[in-house]
């Protein structure tokens, strides 16, 4: 086996018992777990619905790598999930949602058949195999299993951990020099105890933009390795890169405890890729498998409005995007926000 039990990810995920909780632990009834791979940067990132949440996707990459996804569609007879993955390994970290499901299926979460279990455990996956030269590590059911067992309701550790520990931006324009990704997490409550929150692992082929002053944050360098080329100036030039299928890719959860239906949380994935479109520059394009799950569990009495939680979903997903750069750790080479000079 090629996961090495170094608790890399596992200790790195458990704050203290104080800790208070940020991002999306603040819907209640969630715990996060992440686990990395002690042989390279990879790894992946538990959210854990034990109690069942409606469930929602919206694809708007055109190379995604995802599982369960055909359930949530509205038609569809199955109405909870249990719990969400994403995963770094490409295709291959697909195998982590097995572990969560075992994990689950110990404790007798999921929909009871026969004295069995069935937990629902949708999961979508992200490219970086080349990450440290070593494409044949890649994370496993054990990573899955290992990272549902760290979870917890407190403070998320973000950054180079997870499913953003091989995580990378910057990668289309004009031959620039990438940047690190990483995973971020943020949260909206509001005075009536409604609570939208999101957790992304960014590895985006396009650079990272605060919206609120059209700065760069993170993306693709120059010759310099200090000044960023600027993907929107690429393109305007007619230079823009052509994504290689697959290998970029950010996927991302949006939890609120809103009372929602299944269709109703599609359309909340659906608008929080508007929180892409604000963040990242170009977002959704063929060589990005772009991917945003929607949960609801149910513990806010008010009215669902869901054109609000849509709208606040693209604004925490904006916003946990620039925290995954921004708490980021740089690899060789690949420099993260941090280890930028300023001016």
């Amino acid at each position: 086996m090629l996961l090495t039990l170094a608790l890399l990810g596992v200790m790195a995920s458990m704050p203290s018992a104080q800790a208070p909780a940020n991002g999306i632990t603040r819907v209640e009834g969630l715990r996060v777990g992440h686990f990395t791979l002690a042989e390279k940067p990879t790894g992946c990132t538990v959210i854990l619905a034990e109690k069942g949440a409606t469930g929602g996707v919206s694809v708007r990459g055109s190379a995604p790598g995802t599982r369960e996804t055909d359930l949530l569609d509205p038609s569809n007879l199955v109405e909870q999930v249990h719990a969400i993955v994403l995963s770094g390994g490409s295709a291959f970290g697909l195998d982590t949602a097995s572990g969560v499901m075992r994990y689950l299926e110990e404790r007798k979460v999921g929909f009871p058949f026969g004295g069995a279990y069935v937990p629902i455990v949708p999961a979508a996956v992200l490219f970086d195999l080349p990450i440290m030269g070593k494409p044949l590590i890649r994370p496993d059911a054990t990573c899955g299993y290992e990272a549902a067992k760290a979870a917890t309701t407190g403070a998320i550790a973000e950054g180079s951990i997870g499913a953003g520990a091989g995580a990378t931006v910057g990668k289309f324009a004009g031959g620039g020099k990438p940047m690190k990704g990483g995973i971020g997490t943020a949260s909206i409550t509001l005075p009536s105890g409604l609570t939208v929150a999101a957790i992304v692992a960014v590895n985006a082929g396009g650079d990272i933009v605060d919206p609120a002053t059209g700065r760069i944050i993170a993306g693709a360098r120059g010759p310099d390795g200090q000044t960023f080329l600027d993907a929107r100036v690429v393109m305007r030039n007619g230079s823009l890169e052509k994504p290689r299928p697959g290998e970029n890719t950010t996927i991302g959860l949006i939890a609120t405890n809103a009372r929602l239906t299944k269709a109703q949380a599609k359309k909340v994935a659906d608008m929080a890729h508007d929180g892409f479109a604000r963040a990242i520059v170009p977002a959704h394009t063929m060589g990005d498998g772009d991917t945003i799950f929607a949960i609801a569990t149910g513990g806010h009495t008010g009215d669902a409005n869901v054109s609000l939680i849509g709208g606040l979903a693209a604004e925490v997903m904006a916003d946990a995007i620039l925290r995954g750069v921004r708490e980021a750790t740089g690899l060789p080479n690949i420099p993260a926000v941090r280890d930028l000079r300023r001016p």
